[in-house]
C-alpha cells in the first residue's frame, strides 16, 4: 500500500513536470509570435489622390541655410508629408513682392509640375498668392483644394499701422532705392483686403478650408511676435501675433490651433506640427483629396 501512494506521487510530480513544460514552452512559442509580429513592415498608409504644393508666406523661401544645415520654411515638414501625400512640392516666390507678382509665380511653378491636380497648403500671405492664381489666373483645374493656414484674408491691422508708419518715415522711397518694395506690406492692409475679396471670387469645383491659429500662452508665444499678439488683442482679440483670428477663416474651418505664426509651420518647441500636419492630410484624404 505504502509503496502504491509513492508510485502515485512520482506519476503526479511527473504530469506537474510535464504540464509546466508545455505551459513554458507554448508561452514562449506565444511570446516569439508577438516579436515576430511586432517586427512585420507596417502596410504603407493610404496616400492622397492629389500630391500636395506647399506655399510659403511673407518674406518665406523654400529652404535656408543656417550654419552649414539646410532648413524648410514648412520646418522638417515636407518629407515627412510625402509618406502620405506621395509628392510634396515646395515652389519658391518673391519673398516681399506684391499678391499678383508671388501669384504669377506660383501658377507657373504649379503649372510644370507632372500632376494633373495637386492639393495646395499655403501659409499666411502664400493663402493670398494661391487665391488669386485660382481664381485670376486660370489656375483652378490644376487645383483640387486649397487649404490656407495663418493667411490674413481680411487683412491685419499690424499691416495697417506698420504701412502709415513707413510712409511718415519716408521709408517707403529709402527701401525701394535698396531694391526692396513695400508693395507686400500693402496688400495686407484692411482696405487692400477689401478690395481683394471683392476682385477675386473663390472658383468652382476647387475645395476652400482654412485652419486658425492663435497664440493664447505668453511663455508659448515668440518673444519676437508678442508684442504683436498683444497690440492686435487690445485691437482685435483673439490673434497669432501677426493676423487676427476673424482674419483667418475662410471656407470651412477644418482646425483651431493654438500656435502662433511661426509655430503654425515647425518653428516652436511649444507645439506639435509635424502631429498638426498629419491630421490635416488625414482629412483631406478622408474627403477623396
Amino acid at each position: 500500500m505504502h509503496g502504491s501512494i509513492q508510485l502515485a506521487w512520482r506519476a503526479l510530480a511527473v504530469f506537474a513536470i510535464g504540464a509546466c513544460a508545455v505551459a513554458l514552452l507554448a508561452a514562449g512559442v506565444w511570446l516569439l509570435w508577438r516579436r515576430l509580429r511586432s517586427r512585420r513592415v507596417p502596410r504603407r498608409a493610404p496616400r492622397l489622390r492629389h500630391p500636395v504644393v506647399l506655399a510659403h508666406g511673407l518674406l518665406g523661401f523654400d529652404e535656408i541655410l543656417v550654419a552649414g544645415v539646410r532648413h524648410d520654411y514648412f520646418h522638417d515638414l515636407p518629407a515627412r508629408l510625402a509618406l502620405q501625400a506621395g509628392a510634396v512640392h515646395c515652389p519658391r516666390v518673391a519673398a516681399a513682392g506684391s499678391v499678383v507678382a508671388r501669384a504669377e509665380e506660383l501658377a507657373a511653378c504649379i503649372r510644370a509640375l507632372p500632376d494633373r491636380r495637386v492639393n495646395v497648403i499655403a501659409h499666411s500671405m502664400g493663402g493670398l498668392d494661391a487665391r488669386y492664381a485660382i481664381a485670376r489666373l486660370d489656375l483652378r483645374s490644376r487645383v483640387a483644394s486649397l487649404t490656407t493656414i495663418g493667411t490674413p484674408h481680411l487683412g491685419t491691422p499690424l499691416a495697417d499701422v506698420g504701412t502709415q508708419i513707413g510712409e511718415r518715415l519716408g521709408l517707403r522711397r529709402a527701401l525701394e532705392l535698396l531694391g526692396f518694395g513695400l508693395d507686400a506690406f500693402h496688400d495686407l492692409t484692411t482696405a487692400r483686403m477689401a478690395e481683394f475679396n471683392r476682385a477675386v471670387p473663390d472658383a468652382r469645383g476647387v475645395v476652400y478650408a482654412s485652419v486658425v491659429g492663435v497664440a493664447r500662452a505668453r511663455r508659448h508665444t515668440h518673444p519676437l511676435l508678442l508684442p504683436g499678439c498683444l497690440y492686435l488683442r487690445g485691437r482685435a482679440g483673439e490673434n497669432d501675433g501677426i493676423v487676427p483670428a476673424a482674419s483667418q477663416r475662410w471656407g470651412e474651418v477644418l482646425f483651431e490651433i493654438e500656435a502662433d505664426h511661426w509655430a503654425q509651420i515647425g518653428w516652436s518647441k511649444h507645439f506639435d506640427a509635424a502631429s498638426f500636419y498629419d491630421g490635416l492630410l488625414r482629412e483631406l484624404r478622408g474627403r477623396g483629396l
